[in-house]
């Protein structure tokens, strides 16, 4: 999974293809229980690119995009949303597998 440098790099990514933005943060134990299988999932769903969004280092693109629950997932898809999966429940691999399905 790539891990964001700047806001200019969202905007950049988001424009082109098909992404899936992951906003999480390292102290975040919901965030820590989904990584052992986001590699699988990522496999899974190869027509994406994965993002990983440290909130703490991004908030303000956090608030710009209304992502204050982690972890979240957003979707676009040549600059268009596509989907959101985002609130500060734990996800399992399945609630995550069946959002990306309907992007």
């Amino acid at each position: 999974m790539e891990t964001l440098q700047s806001v200019e790099q969202f905007h950049e990514l988001k424009g082109q293809g098909k992404h899936v933005f992951l906003f999480t943060a390292g102290w975040c134990p919901d965030c820590r229980f989904i990584d052992p299988f986001m590699p699988e999932v990522e496999k899974k769903f190869s027509e994406f690119t994965f993002v990983s969004i440290n909130r703490d280092d991004f908030i303000d693109l956090c608030v710009e995009l209304n992502v204050y629950g982690i972890p979240s997932f957003i979707a676009y898809s040549n600059g268009e949303e596509t989907g959101r999966f985002v609130s500060k429940d734990r996800k399992t691999q399945e609630e995550i597998e069946k959002f990306l399905q309907a992007q």
